[in-house]
């Protein structure tokens, strides 16, 4: 345990991210030094907002810098200590690197129990992307027993568990994807009640009014551009637009115009929200204690995709926002 692979920021995307975007770097493992603790990470989150750091724009979260090692959700085991919360073998969760070992004081660090559920989850449905689909659901979305909602990226982290929590609520659930094999998947195993193939339609106004006949109550919106625009069209009265994401737009050189058809907010009384999962702690905590039951008693499913190695990070990360993952993309770093 010499060597620590490090992935850092080696230059602004302009458009759409590339490997140029990523250099690999190899130092030292760091010393633990009074009040610290290192982690030999195991898994590694690539998400979507990721991208929107690349760039030195403001945002809720701050700028990569060029240069330095790249952040991300990470689980992780603890080889070394000098922190008194935190002993030799605990299995933490929280913002390191993307590199092979961290550093940490403790702070923003979480301890996981070992034999909870597979560790890679509390990156994926214990995790971020599970907390985000329940508080989109029901806090910002207000959903209903009976109501219809639509999900854009249906088959990705959010999206997966999305259709899932709304059809426990009671809910008709119906969404999009990017091929065949993602919509049948939606159907057989995500508990979608309808679903289509946005890279096939001909008209995504008439493919959404199709699965949603009756409209839609709640748009779970992770795509933005036309398919928002056209999940606006359909909205019923005294619908809500949870903006949870907008990846269409993510990799943009230019701002884009739109989405048309605006009036239909004031005619339709909708309410448009967006939200930040970390805006909602005590909700968050709810959906894992939940969501924890919910697996044990098979009412939950879940999909993972898996890169191996550090290395192979920038690749998943790409792949990612390109849509080729189903679930969660995650990148082992390490087993246990």
């Amino acid at each position: 345990m010499t060597s620590n692979k490090q992935i850092r920021l080696a230059s602004r995307p302009s458009g759409w991210v590339t490997a140029d975007n990523f250099v690999l770097t190899e130092e030292t493992v760091p010393k633990v030094g009074q009040g610290q603790l290192l982690v030999r990470n195991l898994y590694m989150s690539v998400d979507p907002y990721m991208r929107g750091r690349m760039d030195d724009a403001r945002s809720y979260m701050p700028p990569f810098q060029i240069g330095e090692v790249l952040q991300a959700e990470v689980v992780g085991e603890v080889i070394a200590s000098r922190n008194d919360d935190y002993a030799e073998g605990d299995i933490v969760d929280g913002m390191l690197g993307w590199e092979n070992y961290s550093l940490s004081d403790g702070n923003g660090l979480r301890k996981v129990a070992r034999d909870s559920a597979p560790l890679s989850y509390h990156l994926g449905i214990l995790g971020t992307p599970g907390m985000t689909a329940y508080i989109g659901l029901h806090t910002i979305g207000k959903a209903q027993p009976g109501e219809t909602v639509f999900v854009s990226a249906a088959s990705g982290a959010v999206g997966s568990i999305v259709g899932q929590l709304a059809k426990l609520h009671g809910c008709t659930v119906t969404g999009c994807a990017g091929n065949d094999d993602k919509v049948n998947l939606l159907k057989s195993k995500f508990a979608y009640d309808a679903a289509f193939n946005y890279r096939n339609s001909k008209s995504l106004p008439a493919s959404i009014k199709e699965v949603c006949p009756d409209g839609i109550d709640v748009d779970f919106e992770n795509v933005g551009g036309e398919i928002f625009e056209a999940a606006l069209w359909n909205m019923r009265n005294g619908g809500r637009i949870v903006m949870c994401g907008m990846i269409a737009n993510y990799n943009d050189e230019e701002l884009q115009p739109g989405p048309r058809g605006m009036m239909t907010v004031i005619a339709r009384r909708l309410t448009i929200q967006g939200f930040i999962v970390t805006d909602h702690p005590d909700v968050g905590m709810e959906y894992v204690r939940n969501a924890a039951q919910w697996l044990d008693e098979g009412n939950l499913q879940y999909s993972e995709t898996i890169a191996e190695g550090i290395e192979n990070a920038p690749t998943a990360f790409i792949d990612m926002l390109k849509g080729k993952n189903i679930g969660k993309q995650i990148v082992r770093l390490a087993h246990i």
